[in-house]
């Protein structure tokens, strides 16, 4: 069988652990045997990222502005203990945050739905997409320790040198601070990817925050959804009948529950961050979600929405299989080949991504899976199978 072409590389991000053994199983298994695979690759393993005191993590950034897509597997972000067990030069900071922060934009994140893997919350009959902002918070903060008494301020110096100040507190004692914040330009690029994501899919967009007690900060964010909701996409939304609607963040989690899903739910950062997890885990696995980041200028970077399975990848040290879940990964690639399809022309590319979901699910549905589904799965006829068995499954299904 002759290999599909590619025109246009990929920008593929090498990761750690666990997903850097599956991420190679992908490759030689469901796609170099189909494709004639091209990517721009960087290797953004914690090692190799300490050896370059993380330029590679920019160069990969600044590789998908130029390419338009990318695909990243899961990587460490290190803390105290990763840095002694690695032998790092320092604590590096979160790929994931430094990618963010360069190509901006929105991160939707998506259930995989599978039958005989029911959502917890049982009236969720269609998927909830999460929309996270990709910018600032607590991403991009700034902290202090405050070893005594004193009094912390905030302080913005101008260009004209103008000086405003806003009392943090007055410390009585040590404690801690943390300095937080974000762009305009950021919140309105946020607030028009959701929008237009929405239209897109035809789905209502639901938008929450805290303004009642953050009234500066987080009530920016709901001015400007609002405005930009106003003059640029309430006819379209009402033209669709969808709805775009704004409420609290604690609110937000009541209605979710007694929803049955199908709509948009746009968050903050760390919001965005927290709840895509426990929307994830709710709808059976967290390996179970698509990830896509979308800038303002038409990127995309895809990945799985999980860690590195550091246990899982431990075992794989002491020579012991494990059935750890693909699936994530697997829609990582195919979002990235069905995009990079898209955008060349290429439909022979974008309808083998189509085939590669449907034949991962297929392996599912007919009773084969890794063992965090088989455990859940109310499937009658069910195996667990290790992680290449699964692989190897879903290639049969290729054939």
């Amino acid at each position: 069988m002759a290999k599909i072409q590619m025109t246009t590389p990929l920008v593929e991000m090498d990761g750690d652990e666990m997903t850097r053994i599956i991420w190679q199983y992908i490759k030689d298994e469901l796609l170099f045997p189909f494709i004639d695979l091209k990517t721009e690759y960087y290797d953004l393993g914690l090692k190799y990222r300490d050896e370059t005191n993380d330029q590679v993590t920019f160069d990969s950034a600044y590789a998908t502005k130029k390419y338009g897509v990318a695909v990243k597997c899961a990587t460490i972000t290190p803390n105290a203990a990763r840095v002694k067990e690695y032998d790092l030069k320092e604590m590096w900071k979160s790929p994931n945050g430094t990618i963010r922060a360069i190509l901006d934009g929105t991160v939707f994140r998506a259930p995989i739905l599978v039958k005989g893997v029911e959502p917890y919350v049982k009236n969720w009959t269609q998927p909830i997409t999460i929309a996270r902002h990709a910018y600032g918070d607590v991403y991009k903060a700034s902290e202090m320790i405050v070893s005594g008494a004193g009094k912390a301020e905030l302080v913005f110096t101008a260009e004209d040198g103008t000086v405003t100040k806003e009392l943090i507190h007055d410390f009585k004692g040590p404690g801690i601070l943390q300095g937080m914040h974000n762009l305009n330009d950021s919140i309105e690029n946020f607030a028009r990817c959701c929008f237009t994501y929405a239209i897109d899919t035809r789905q209502p967009l639901w938008f929450a925050t805290k303004d009642t007690i953050s009234k500066k900060y987080d009530h920016s964010f709901k001015d400007i959804f609002q405005e930009i909701y106003d003059n640029e996409y309430k006819s379209k939304f009402e033209e669709l009948g969808i709805e775009y609607f704004y409420t609290l963040i604690d609110d937000a989690v009541a209605r979710v529950i007694r929803s049955e899903g199908g709509y948009i739910w746009a968050c903050k950062n760390y919001d965005g961050d927290v709840m895509s997890d426990m929307l994830a885990t709710a709808y059976g696995s967290l390996s179970m979600m698509t990830s896509v980041l979308v800038s303002p200028d038409g990127c995309f970077e895809y990945e799985a929405a999980h860690g590195t399975v550091q246990r899982h990848y431990y075992r794989h040290l002491e020579g012991k299989a494990t059935s750890t879940n693909a699936v994530a990964t697997i829609f990582a690639w195919s979002g990235a080949l069905r995009k990079r399809g898209e955008l060349d022309g290429n439909k022979e590319l974008s309808e083998f991504a189509d085939k590669l979901e449907a034949a991962t699910i297929r392996t599912i549905e007919e009773g084969t899976m890794t063992g965090d589904l088989y455990m859940i799965s109310s499937l009658e006829y069910k195996e667990s199978v290790n992680t290449l068995e699964f692989i190897q499954a879903i290639r049969t299904r290729l054939m």
